[in-house]
């Protein structure tokens, strides 16, 4: 199923552009009024002054010709204006409502055809003589603004477009490293556990990494003891059953043999079996239960009762040495059981003489060593490593892993004759 929803790109991506968009209005409206205001009142300012210098200059009566300062703008319409509003000389409209709001002495500004237009009253000894208004294209007023907020447009812009950029290349830093552990994890569900997390830079998803790569290499280790734990079971299940098939086949190829007591070895080798697959299920399954002390009397007791009569086919002895007082140690019996089968089944077939099977105190733990008289292991050969010609090794190489799931260790002490112990760790270790 294909998951659904946005990707983690183009949702930063937008997150960040809105933010950023949505910050710059709210920083760049109010700045823009501001600017407006700004030109506004500064024009005003300035035609104040001007209003003033012309009002100083001008007489109380009115003359039909007006010797302006010297040094005003060109674009100024300069007129005067009596308390009713006519013009009486200048430039501007023929009535001026701004001149009659300046009959009260103070200065006054408004937007009066087309023009932003200011007033200044002429004082006389009778008061106000005349009122001075001077006016400059609002256009002009405008045309400033609009360049202004131009400007800022063009600042907003690229401050978006910054803004999109980094957005494009932090989206891509956030999401790269996910969309590599996506891909690693679909490669781990395929069955490839070599995934390995390349370092990214951020913490959480170089964790996650980390943690899928452990998770993997976990995987892939215990899939290779599975592998190799079933084939040394299978391994060992055929022996079994290839025993059980011998001595059936056997009893029946001699005509007249009483068919009983190869029909009780029959069984008896089937419980055996049995038992051993109802171990061997148990030790392999995740959900193992916790390692228990160890009945070492009762352990023995079971391997006496189990070669006892097969050696004494043969005419050898199985000889179970215990020492006193030994430490308490910690295992599953099925493990123990089955590693001390794999040892014995060995000398059995591979030894000569007598087996012997000897417990003793090692210190923090245990040993249970089994030996025989046989030639023994050859000079340079690993008796624990699976060999095509080398049956027996599988089922070595079953106990050792058998031992090493229980804490301990499975090795061979001795080669020629060969000695093997199998040494179990200490309750309190």
């Amino acid at each position: 199923m294909t998951a659904q929803g946005v990707p983690l790109r183009r949702r930063v991506l937008v997150v960040i552009v809105s933010v950023t968009a949505l910050a710059v209005a709210l920083f760049l409206v109010p700045l823009a009024v501001a600017v407006s205001l700004l030109f506004h009142d500064q024009t005003v300012a300035a035609l104040q002054r001007d209003a003033a210098w012309v009002a100083a200059a001008v007489p109380d009566e009115p003359q039909p010709q007006l010797k302006l300062p010297t040094g005003l703008p060109g674009d100024l319409a300069i007129g005067g204006y009596d308390m009713a509003g006519a013009r009486l000389f200048g430039d501007g409209p023929a009535h001026s409502r701004l001149a009659v709001a300046s009959k009260d002495g103070r200065v006054h500004d408004t937007v009066e055809g087309g023009f932003l237009a200011v007033s200044a009253p002429v004082p006389s000894d009778e008061g106000t003589a005349m009122v001075i208004r001077v006016a400059t294209p609002n256009s002009q007023v405008e045309e400033r603004v609009h360049e202004a907020w131009l400007l800022l447009g063009g600042l907003a812009l690229l401050v978006i477009a910054l803004a999109a950029g980094a957005a494009v290349r932090q989206s891509a830093r956030l999401a790269a490293p996910l969309e590599r552990l996506t891909a690693a994890a679909q490669a781990l569900g395929g069955g490839d556990f070599s995934v390995r997390a390349s370092p990214s830079g951020l913490r959480e998803a170089d964790q996650a990494g980390q943690a899928l790569e452990s998770t993997a290499r976990r995987l892939g280790a215990v899939l290779s003891r599975e592998r190799a734990f079933s084939a040394d079971v299978s391994h060992q299940l055929r022996t079994g059953l290839t025993g059980l098939l011998l001595g059936l086949e056997s009893a029946l190829s001699r005509p007249g043999a009483d068919l009983v007591p190869a029909v009780r070895a029959a069984l008896a080798r089937g419980e055996r079996l049995q038992e051993v697959i109802d171990d061997l299920v148990r030790l392999s399954r995740d959900s193992r239960v916790p390692a228990e002390h160890l009945d070492v009397s009762a352990l023995m007791e079971e391997v006496r009762q189990e070669w006892h009569g097969p050696l004494a086919e043969h005419g050898r002895r199985l000889t179970i040495t215990v020492e006193p007082e030994l430490p308490p140690a910690t295992a599953q019996p099925a493990a123990v059981r089955q590693i001390l089968r794999v040892l014995i089944d060995n000398a059995v077939r591979h030894g000569r003489g007598e087996v012997a099977v000897t417990v003793s105190d090692v210190g923090p733990g245990l040993a249970i060593e089994v030996g025989d008289h046989g030639t023994g292991v050859a000079e340079g050969v690993d008796p624990f490593v699976r060999s095509s010609g080398d049956s027996h090794g599988i089922g070595l190489a079953l106990a050792r892993s058998l031992a090493e799931a229980e804490g301990g260790r499975l090795v061979l002490s001795r080669a020629r004759p060969p000695l093997f112990s199998l040494l179990l760790p200490g309750h309190d270790t």
